[in-house]
């Protein structure tokens, strides 16, 4: 284990043994919101510090097997101990360390995925629609619930644009931590359905994930700045969407911003749902630019947020996904297009730790 990380533990867990003091005085069980807050803090560090002991702990049963190793009658069931031990502490230091990552506070919110066809024409408009059922698939994969806010079809079947909300349950958080690095540009490779003369060609989609706001921290909108539309729905949903204005589209003149929602009968439904989108566009605005200015000062590994980078490839002839922000190829496009995602996000979420740990360590240096 790095000394950089010994070190953040060895804080943390004074700081764990400090709020143990603080939350049995006296003085901090009579002051009911202090001793919320210290308690949260406490509940916050105990799964750092109970990984940290397990891995004390293997460390000892490390050394003691590496001491019996010249025992001949022992030297068996030493060398078993060793390769379990080193296992072990492999996996308790990835744990570790990816406690001690500032966590970022959107990770558990749910999310607006807007995917748009991009280059390509009515092929980019179907692989929209296949990257439309890659992510529902993975959604249902993992607990999730999937509602389609607004969509506009292709003449083929595909969407020139569709976005969907994904919410979870308590049991099954992080929804954005696993799904924020989806943003920015998808590009497929095949032979399309209207090539007569079987030539592959390119075609690309765009993708942006986008926290749904917290009502605590969400930017308050002056009415005056809004322009609401309604409208007649088209597309798919019934006699009765589309009969009535029941669609609704909200401009947000400052930035020209824009959201809109046809997919209930319910105007005041519809606009609600709008509300929330343009509350994720404008934060999402905020912290792209917080993100580019940062980004004048360091690279990120995994993009810059900029959602005309290109990040990963799906190339049907040879059936691979490639990840370019990692280097990352897998030969089993099928399976990813059916919603396998756990190794590409895992990886993702992995090497952007990885870089985390490092900025702290070298600010600690610094």
């Amino acid at each position: 284990m790095k000394p950089f990380i010994r070190q953040q533990i060895e804080r943390s867990t004074y700081r764990f043994s400090e709020l143990e003091a603080f939350l049995s005085s006296p003085e901090v069980m009579s002051d009911i919101q202090r001793f919320r807050t210290l308690s949260q803090e406490h509940a916050g560090l105990s799964p750092l510090i109970e990984n940290y002991r397990q891995y004390q702990q293997r460390e000892s049963d490390l050394n003691n097997a590496h001491e019996l190793e010249n025992d001949p009658e022992m030297a068996e069931l030493a060398a078993e101990e060793i390769q379990s031990a080193q296992a072990d502490l492999e996996r308790l230091e990835q744990e570790i360390q990816s406690l001690l990552l500032p966590k970022d506070p959107n990770d558990d919110r749910p999310v607006f995925l807007e995917i748009r066809a991009g280059t390509g024409g009515d092929e980019s408009a179907l692989f929209a629609g296949d990257l439309l059922r890659m992510y529902t698939r993975y959604a249902e994969r993992q607990g999730w619930r999937v509602e389609v806010i607004g969509a506009n079809e292709s003449d083929l079947g595909g969407y020139k644009e569709v976005i969907i909300h994904i919410n979870g349950h308590g049991s099954q958080p992080g929804i954005y931590g696993k799904l924020k690095f989806e943003s920015g540009g998808h590009r497929v490779q095949r032979v399309p359905v209207t090539e007569t003369q079987g030539r592959i060609h390119t075609s690309a989609c765009t993708v942006a994930v986008l926290p749904e706001p917290d009502e605590a921290t969400a930017i308050e909108i002056n009415p005056a700045d809004l322009r609401i539309d309604t409208y007649r729905a088209s597309g798919a949903g019934g006699q009765h969407i589309n009969k009535t204005d029941s669609a609704v589209r909200i401009t947000h003149i400052p930035t020209g911003i824009v959201a809109e929602c046809q997919d209930d009968r319910s105007q005041h439904r519809n606009k609600a749902k709008a509300m929330q989108v343009l509350q994720a566009r404008l934060q999402e605005k905020e912290r792209s630019e917080r993100a580019a200015h940062e980004a004048a000062t360091r690279k990120s590994l995994v993009g810059t947020g900029d959602r005309s980078d290109r990040i990963r490839t799906y190339n049907y002839p040879q059936g691979r996904v490639t990840d370019h922000r990692i280097n990352l190829t897998l030969y089993k496009l099928p399976f990813i297009m059916d919603g396998d995602l756990d190794e590409i996000i895992t990886t993702l979420q992995t090497a952007a730790g990885a870089e985390q740990l490092a900025e702290m360590e070298a600010r600690m240096e610094a």
